[in-house]
């Protein structure tokens, strides 16, 4: 679960963003951090015993930094107002698929997938759906994904066909995508319930034969 203290210090920090106030509340920060963590390696052990791919990840390694890259934003706040984790196989920084978690006050969700990959993965990724549509379709027909996620990502799509794909190609509408994502969201009374990281890895495993299917297409 995650604690009324931690949602409390994220939603300050969205409220003092500047280097003084943070450091000024660095044991509340390393206490919150802490907590995520501890989440995370709850989670990460429900995975692992449905994929023992990922029974050996380090959660602090999965962590994404609180710090902002500001060189090329308008927006200088220093920090992040959420804790953000990538749970993927081959790391964190990894163009492949892999699972999310962002806590966030009024704005948590997870899920995975990969998002606006390069123009080389986005192609394989849809060359693999062509190939093997009725197995894609398969997974996102799986009761448990539609339960949890009712289906992909559906936004910012192409207007066209991909250069390469026929416009009577059956699996247009997914071959038209630019991520294949999905998500699933919660409200802050839900992750402070103490059953919340089970929650959690039951939905992310969920996940698991999509993150397979794109997987094995960048694989080849």
């Amino acid at each position: 679960m995650i604690n009324k203290s931690t949602i409390s210090f994220l939603k300050e920090l969205k409220l003092n963003n500047n280097r003084e106030w943070f450091l000024s509340k660095e044991l509340d920060y390393k206490k919150s951090k802490q907590e995520y963590i501890l989440l995370l390696k709850k989670i990460i052990a429900q995975i692992g015993k449905k994929s023992k791919a990922y029974a050996d990840i380090e959660p602090s390694k999965c962590l994404f930094r609180i710090n902002r890259d500001v060189r090329f934003s308008r927006n200088k706040a220093p920090y992040k107002c959420n804790f953000g984790a990538s749970i993927n196989i081959y790391g964190k920084k990894s163009p492949k698929a892999g699972l999310y978690i962002h806590i966030e006050p009024g704005s948590s969700f997870v899920g995975g997938g990969v998002y606006m990959p390069p123009a080389d993965i986005l192609f394989k990724v849809r060359q693999e759906i062509d190939y093997n549509f009725k197995e894609f379709t398969k997974i996102l027909k799986h009761k448990d994904f539609v339960k949890f996620y009712g289906s992909l990502d559906m936004e910012n799509a192409l207007k066209n066909p991909p250069r390469g794909f026929d416009k009577e190609n059956e699996a247009l509408a997914f071959l038209k995508l630019k991520s294949f994502v999905a998500f699933t969201n919660f409200n802050d009374k839900e992750l402070q319930q103490a059953d919340f990281a089970e929650t959690v890895a039951q939905k992310l495993i969920a996940l698991l034969p999509l993150i397979d299917f794109i997987n094995k297409a960048l694989d080849e």
